[in-house]
């Protein structure tokens, strides 16, 4: 049995910011990161839409729009500090009827309470802006960036290791408790004792939690989000990065069209319920997961407010064409045969009883453990200030 003052649980790139923190608050500290995969970054922080969010979308005084508002500078500057390159191309919020121009005012609202550089466009300034796009008024944040978030995560996981951590990679966490001094955590490989443990689990945030005795009212539903690649376009057929306004009928924000690191664009996601947490095909199914999921009366209250919403969505899964038109709406430049298949992700959503989403950051404690219980976007761009919270949180 190996002995650690901390252990962290998940190697995505909010674990690893934590270890980071950890590190720097106790650098004589003996800390072990527990890795189910072969390599960091294999779910939610290598599988999203690499932009480093500006906070426009977030309520005022959450979490969410704290850490935002400081990760996106915080990211940025580590980013520059060790050579990862950040491409500052700025959002395009665009509205497309009068209904989307009168909740983009909205919008702007909250993104001047949130302390967020924002631009109303007009539409002759929208169209001269990404003259590929349809738009009767638009919202610029300039301050939006992109990044490969894996890439990040990699070097986190260096820096970690160069310091002094220690990762341990294919030990999935199968078992454990707390004890009056410490944890015990169970893989499939060994067993570890810690004096404190923070749990950055994702998709199976809830099991863990349960597991190490934290109250918790939520379950993880994992959705499941589609992006397609668009192919036979010119390198600057959009200059920025292309969303249109939130639809209140729908949880999500819904398919908007993002450069890329590598080059190219991508449309998506959309967000259809995931037979397998953890399951990137369609066709991916795991029982127990699925079972979770249709099992929880707060799922079934999330389908009955978003019936309409929920359609829409299987029908855009299953059929190209209905997924297309989401993206027409703002460019009809794009055609079916320009759309190929790429990566999928999928969300690890808290849901409450009531079917509410969790809308904000959510962490639960126990007297030795520290669970991330709820971090989906902007996660990765709040990253830093999410990592230094969890060290000073438990060393609390």
């Amino acid at each position: 049995m190996k002995t650690y003052d901390y252990l962290i649980v998940g190697g995505g790139i909010v674990g690893l910011a934590a270890g980071r923190s950890l590190q720097q608050a106790h650098p004589r500290s003996r800390i072990l990161l527990l890795e189910k995969e072969e390599a960091v970054a294999r779910h939610q922080s290598g599988r999203n839409s690499g932009v480093i969010h500006a906070g426009v979308y977030y309520a005022p005084g959450s979490l969410k729009a704290q850490f935002c508002r400081e990760g996106k500078q915080e990211m940025r500057r580590y980013c520059e500090e060790h050579g990862v390159r950040v491409e500052a191309c700025g959002k395009l919020i665009v509205a497309v009827d009068e209904a989307e121009t009168v909740r983009l005012q909205a919008l702007e609202d909250r993104a001047r309470a949130n302390g967020i550089e924002i631009e109303r466009l007009t539409r002759a300034e929208a169209r001269q802006a990404e003259p590929n796009i349809k738009a009767e008024a638009a919202l610029l944040s300039p301050s939006t960036c992109i990044v490969d978030f894996a890439e990040v995560a990699r070097l986190m996981a260096r820096e970690f290791e160069a310091a002094g951590g220690t990762i341990a990679f294919d030990h999935e966490v199968i078992g454990g408790s707390e004890q009056a001094n410490g944890v015990t955590v169970l893989t499939t490989r060994d067993q570890f004792v810690a004096g404190k443990a923070i749990f950055c689990a994702g998709l199976q945030a809830d099991r863990m939690a349960k597991t190490f005795g934290a109250e918790i009212d939520f379950r993880i539903v994992p959705f499941r989000g589609e992006y397609f690649r668009v192919n036979n376009q010119p390198d600057d057929f959009v200059r920025h990065l292309i969303y249109p306004v939130p639809d209140p009928a729908r949880p999500f924000l819904g398919v908007h069209l993002t450069r890329k690191m590598d080059g190219g664009f991508t449309v998506g996601p959309n967000a259809v319920l995931a037979m397998a947490r953890e399951g990137y095909g369609k066709m991916d199914i795991r029982l127990r997961d699925l079972a979770d999921s249709m099992s929880y009366r707060g799922f079934w209250r999330l389908v009955a407010a978003n019936a309409g919403s929920a359609m829409s969505e299987l029908s855009a899964s299953a059929l190209k064409r209905l997924y297309l038109r989401r993206v027409q709406r703002y460019c009809d430049h794009i055609r079916l045969q320009d759309l190929s298949r790429y990566r999928p992700g999928i969300r690890a959503q808290a849901v409450r009883p009531d079917g509410t989403l969790v809308d904000d950051f959510l962490f639960a404690r126990t007297r030795h453990t520290l669970h991330v219980c709820n971090a989906p976007s902007p996660a990765a761009t709040s990253s830093l200030p999410i990592g230094r919270h969890i060290a000073q949180s438990l060393l609390n």
